[in-house]
């Protein structure tokens, strides 16, 4: 291998080290698991809870029960996408 190939290969090595360690470890000890950006512990739970304000607030008949409920929800949807940190912001920085 040429050696700027082999540069970059330490490269990407040692910034998935500094973004991720445990997963690094893990694929190490032979045990691999999702990267950090694929487990969706918290968007599951969020959208559990969610769905049960909705839930709750169309049982009751209580608007701001059922606006929260979707509000959580589109929350929950967001934390799905794996990309969501690569997109650039929405409002851009003030020059003042």
């Amino acid at each position: 291998m040429p050696l700027s190939d082999d540069r970059r290969l330490t490269e990407i090595a040692s910034r998935l080290h500094r973004e991720d360690p445990g997963f690094v470890q893990a694929f190490a000890d032979g045990r691999p698991r999702r990267p950090r950006e694929y487990r969706y512990r918290r968007a599951w739970l969020l959208l559990a809870v969610a769905l049960g304000a909705l839930a709750t607030g169309v049982f009751l008949a209580h608007g701001l029960l059922i606006a929260a409920g979707l509000v959580f929800a589109g929350v929950a949807g967001e934390l799905f996408d794996p990309h969501r940190r690569e997109r650039p912001a929405r409002c851009p920085p003030s020059g003042s």
